[in-house]
């Protein structure tokens, strides 16, 4: 089994947090998981929308404060 791959995309903005997560996520292969933290309070809106549309799994969604941390496996 490979390790997580980890986004950092802290003090990124809209719609940056979810183009760079499309990205990653288009090199890597299926049931991969990706973690991406992410500061961008409109993440909590755009992530899951992004990982339903696209048919991603959002397994876990994360709020610390002003810091985000999302859970998705690829479809």
């Amino acid at each position: 089994m490979s390790e997580d791959t980890i986004l950092d995309l802290k003090g990124l903005k809209c719609p940056l947090p979810v183009l760079k997560t499309r990205k990653a996520l288009s090199r890597v292969e299926s049931g991969h998981r990706i973690v991406v933290l992410t500061t961008d309070p409109m993440a909590f809106l755009d992530i899951p929308h992004f990982c339903n549309e696209d048919g991603h799994t959002l397994e876990a969604s994360e709020k610390d404060g002003e810091s985000g941390r999302f859970t998705i496996v690829k479809a």
